[in-house]
């Protein structure tokens, strides 16, 4: 027996052809209703044949006219199931429009026949019946629905950035997704030739200069910007459009590397940040490289929990490692991040370790029961005032504790370790950029084991990174402020944290034992700037809603950071936004290591004059800012 089940999905399937035919016949149908009611109400039941002879003769007219002006509105475009204000009052202009058609065109005609004598009244009536009818039903539509799914989620009108693939496939996920929180109403985009054509029933209305006129009169409350391949630049300029609209709820979808291999959806979907309108171009990884790298390896992070550290898990992961040991101190941000990895990837073997790297006997036990391949060691203080207040804790943390696992490594026949280090040891003034850079050399001395290639990479400030700028200036605007800024002038590199993490892995995989990388991060950015950006992302304005103020430069600080000095100087690498510090040492080995036994010793009498003195020893360039403080 034949089976019909497939030519009734095909037959019932729903499409805007079908959904255009339903409206346009049902309208029809409502508007010879309305029309009929007008005659038989106007004379109380009994229409005479007369005026029955009027109703047949002007039926057409009626119909015709209103499906014309309906047409002509586009009310037939929209997806009644969202149906709002915006659209009963389009329909409310349709109508209207239509009736004054009408009657202008009867009583034009009506000293003569066939409308001789048309009753006036009919065309009040028929317009408050139509009205009724065509609102009720599409009304009834929306009520329907609602009352099918058990809830009514409050839709937000939302104006789509980019008539793309990406645009064209979040309109159809806001359209088919149960419970979306979107009705797109209309895209823009900045190619001339997609305007006025309709992707998935939304038309391209204009390019981004019209944003301010299109929201008005679309009663816009919520923007999505589908361009994920456009650089933070054109990000940027997009957004200053949709703040002169007054449009401060901004959407964005995630650049195609976060979304690669896999259609959109509404879940992609996040808050633009600040990060999203950085001035920076992607960096460009070669994945392959860095999958050879860390595929089937035995890989320990140290301050796994931490904003670097937990962001190298996550994409380490990535990658296949044969175990993944995470190392922290910090009991809740370790549990937080081994518990996502294992829901995450289940079957990747993962061994969260709570453990100080200053326990020289606990990480020896680490490093024989685990036996590391490569090491990733994000463990550090990184707070600069803090680290001026107690600089026995970064000579002990960053220093000693750095040497712990280097020498570690190269006695257990580690591969590679890749160690975080910061800008803020060129030319540094502060106790944390100092430490740092001893750091540095510890890993640069260890190299010439000859065991295990040691490579450094420097960062820039991190957005969004515990202790940084961005979720203290956030907490400050949750209370209505002000945003403490230490100088108007005050200049940062800046990176995301995935540019960060990438720059790792890249460094690592490129790294051939002895190499301090550098990040080509652009130009600085004010503080003042982004401040200034992540009130306006709160929908609010600077210093007319929340003030800012500023308090001065905090010890340790410089009003700009340097990447690199002019003594040290930079040598291109394979990557071209990733060069090699040309570093020169000028001690030995000897110096350096009896340097450090003098720092370990003031560190444990918690002498900071003496730690500062033996700093500005091995490091000519430091200068420090507070030894008045100190002293």
């Amino acid at each position: 027996m034949y089976n019909l089940s497939p030519f009734f999905k095909r037959l019932f399937k729903k499409t805007v052809l079908k959904r255009f035919l339903f409206f346009l016949i049902s309208d029809a149908v409502l508007f010879s209703m309305a029309l009929y009611l007008s005659f038989y109400l106007r004379f109380e039941g009994m229409i005479p044949d007369r005026y029955l002879v009027h109703f047949y003769i002007s039926l057409p007219l009626f119909i015709s006219i209103k499906i014309m002006v309906f047409y002509f509105l586009q009310i037939y475009r929209f997806t009644w199931s969202h149906i709002g204000l915006y659209e009963l009052i389009k329909v409310f202009m349709a109508q209207t429009l239509s009736s004054l058609i009408i009657s202008a065109s009867i009583l034009f005609l009506a000293y003569g026949e066939p409308f001789l004598g048309f009753p006036r009244s009919i065309f009040l009536i028929d317009y408050a019946f139509s009205l009724i009818m065509v609102e009720g039903l599409r009304v009834s539509k929306r009520a329907y629905i609602h009352a099918r799914r058990g809830t009514v989620v409050e839709q937000k009108r939302t104006l789509i950035i980019g008539a793309g693939d990406a645009g064209e496939q979040i309109v159809r996920e806001m359209k088919t997704a149960k419970d979306s929180p979107y009705l797109p109403v209309a895209f823009i985009d900045d190619d001339p030739s997609k305007k006025r054509t309709s992707i998935q029933g939304v038309e391209v209305v204009g390019m981004r200069m019209d944003i301010p006129r299109i929201s008005k009169n679309l009663d816009v409350e919520l923007a999505v910007i589908a361009m994920p391949s456009a650089p933070p630049m054109e990000i940027r300029d997009v957004v200053s459009y949709l703040y002169k609209a007054g449009i401060n709820e901004i959407r964005v979808i995630p650049g195609t590397k976060e979304i690669i291999s896999r259609n959109i959806s509404i879940l992609d979907i996040k808050r633009i940040e600040v990060e999203d309108l950085l001035g920076r171009e992607p960096i460009e990884i070669e994945y392959a490289e860095i999958e050879r790298d860390l595929k089937g390896k035995r890989i320990l992070i140290t301050g796994a929990g931490g904003s670097i550290g937990s962001e190298l898990v996550r994409r380490i992961s990535q990658f296949d490692p044969q175990l993944l040991v995470l190392l922290d101190f910090n009991e809740t941000a370790l549990f937080h991040i081994s518990r996502e990895i294992k829901e995450r990837y289940p079957y990747l073997s993962i061994h969260p370790l709570l453990g100080d790297i200053l326990d020289k006997e606990k990480m020896g036990v680490v490093f024989r029961n685990f036996a590391p391949q490569v090491v990733f060691h994000a463990a550090a203080y990184k707070h600069v005032p803090i680290m001026e207040d107690f600089p026995e804790e970064a000579v002990r943390v960053n220093i000693l504790g750095t040497e712990i696992l280097g020498k570690l490594s190269y006695k257990s026949g580690v591969e590679k370790f890749v160690f975080i280090s910061t800008d803020k040891v060129v030319n540094p003034t502060s106790v944390m950029g100092a430490s740092k850079r001893v750091a540095e050399m510890v890993i640069t001395d260890l190299n010439h084991q000859q065991t295990t290639r040691f490579v450094a990479v420097r960062f820039g400030n991190v957005l969004g990174s515990r202790g940084s700028v961005i979720p203290l200036f956030q907490e400050q605007i949750r209370q209505g402020g002000p945003l403490t800024i230490t100088h108007p002038e005050m200049k940062r590199y800046f990176m995301t944290i995935a540019e960060a993490v990438l720059l790792v892995l890249q460094a690592g995989a490129m790294g051939r034992g002895g190499e301090v990388f550098v990040l080509d991060m652009g130009e600085p950015i004010k503080i003042y700037d982004m401040a200034c950006e992540l009130i306006r992302l709160s929908g609010l304005e600077p210093e007319k809603d929340i003030p800012i103020v500023f308090n001065g430069i905090r010890p340790g600080e410089k009003l700009f950071e340097e990447l690199l000095t002019a003594e040290e100087g930079v040598e291109p690498t394979g990557h071209p936004k990733i060069f090699k510090a040309r570093i020169k040492e000028t001690f030995s080995q000897e110096f350096l290591f009896r340097k450090i036994e003098e720092l370990k010793n003031f560190a444990l009498l918690q002498d900071a004059p003496s730690i500062i003195t033996t700093l500005k020893e091995i490091i000519p360039t430091y200068t420090p800012n507070r030894l008045s403080k100190l002293s």
